[in-house]
């Protein structure tokens, strides 16, 4: 996860985005003119109570844990293709699966290199952001 201040028209918004590729880096200042942005939900950074959503989604229940690094699903949506099998050896950014999210072809690649010990999902799964796709070890 990245961390970004991002100030709006003069209000300082924290965002969290998670990184799919590419370089880490530490916390970064962006200034947007509120002509740039859209739809932007107002919220403060600091909130002091949390409330729960009164339809809490139903908890999956836990699988057999397999050590190793987790591949995570970072959006919903379908799983269209896998690129790999159980056993294949892959490197850190290998793509591992096509996942259809909003009409949009996304890739899921490796976040470590190893060889796939489990894959948790088939083609045609749904699935929400946070599900386990596969574990790397």
């Amino acid at each position: 996860m990245r961390k970004f201040k991002i100030t709006v028209d003069g209000k300082v918004y924290e965002v969290e985005v998670e990184e799919v590729g590419g370089n880490e880096s530490s916390a970064e200042t962006i200034s947007v003119p509120q002509s740039a942005a859209t739809k932007v939900k107002e919220e403060p950074v600091n909130q002091k109570a949390v409330k729960p959503p009164s339809n809490p989604a139903p908890v999956k229940a836990p699988t057999a844990a397999v050590a190793g690094e987790e591949v995570v699903a970072p959006m919903p949506g379908k799983v269209l293709q896998l690129k790999v099998s159980e056993g294949d050896s892959v490197k850190d950014g290998d793509t591992l699966l096509i996942l259809e999210a909003m009409k949009m072809e996304n890739e899921i690649v490796a976040n470590a290199s190893g060889n796939i010990k489990k894959i948790s999902v088939a083609v045609n799964d749904m699935v929400d952001t946070g599900d386990i796709l596969m574990v790397i070890g």
